[in-house]
């Protein structure tokens, strides 16, 4: 699959509608002011994307800013997640509408399951059956997943019908999986990478830097190029409109397959945010 080669440029995932390939992440963006002027910033910028969640905390004022832009509501796409103290059939299906509720934006274009770590296998299945249940009754239009692994995704594919749309991990080039990508693309589950930017932490490496000089872009545009390049869809965090505008400007240009080798080979599987890998 080529790169995307604009910021309205969307594509297909295997249930519900097409998500764009570039958004905007809330992660840590503090309730209130802040993240609806960061939402209301990326809107203008032509961003059709956020990605909140439960423990975000910011629900609210992720609906209230996209309320507030007067787009069409179908031309923003909106992904809120469950947090793992809601695991279980019922508590997922309570969890579920209250973040519908909060977001006051009729139903979520995708719901997640933020995080694999529940009591028992069979309880994290129960929370997917409640997905499964609020898609139904169209209170999401899709659904999915965050933080798998392999494991996860296929004790998930063999015990439903429904596979995740999409699988959102941190996903950058020191913690490139290729093995990941590979099942998720071998079963049509589209992976999104949040922490792209490794947020900051990486952007003064000498390959990173290297490859921003030739481009005449900025190691942070490179870093979200080099995903796209990947097919993944990419959440970037940030409350400075002028980073959101900048984040936004990645589609003038490409890496070249030596450069995406390059960067391929910074990784070191040392996650910066939570390893689900040790999770039963």
């Amino acid at each position: 699959m080529s790169a995307p080669t604009s910021l309205n440029a969307r594509v297909a995932l295997n249930q519900g509608p097409e998500i764009p390939w570039l958004g905007l992440g809330v992660f840590q963006s503090p309730p209130g002011r802040a993240t609806r002027d960061a939402v209301g910033w990326a809107l203008e910028t032509g961003y059709r994307l956020i990605d909140t969640a439960a423990m975000y905390g910011n629900e609210s004022d992720v609906g209230a800013a996209v309320r507030s832009s007067g787009l069409p509501r179908d031309e923003v796409f909106v992904t809120t997640k469950l947090w793992h103290t809601d695991h279980g059939f019922e508590p997922a299906l309570a969890a579920g509408r209250t973040s519908l509720d909060r977001l006051g934006l009729g139903p979520i274009d995708l719901y997640l399951i933020h995080w694999p770590r529940a009591k028992s296998p069979e309880e994290r299945l129960g929370t997917w059956r409640a997905l499964e249940k609020l898609q139904r009754e169209g209170l999401c239009r899709s659904i999915g997943v965050s933080n798998y692994t392999i494991r996860h995704l296929e004790e998930l594919r063999t015990h439903s019908e429904v596979l995740p749309a999409v699988n959102q991990v941190e996903f950058h080039p020191y913690v490139y999986d290729p093995a990941l990508l590979e099942y998720c693309a071998k079963h049509g589950i589209r992976l999104e990478a949040y922490s792209p930017l490794t947020r900051g932490r990486n952007l003064d490496d000498a390959t990173i830097q290297a490859i921003a000089r030739a481009h005449h872009h900025s190691p942070a545009q490179i870093l979200l190029r080099w995903g796209l390049q990947h097919g993944v869809v990419e959440i970037p965090k940030s409350v400075h409109r002028e980073r959101i505008e900048e984040n936004a400007r990645v589609f003038d240009f490409a890496l070249a397959p030596d450069e995406v080798a390059r960067l391929d080979g910074l990784a070191t599987g040392r996650h910066i945010s939570w390893d689900p890998t040790d999770i039963p």
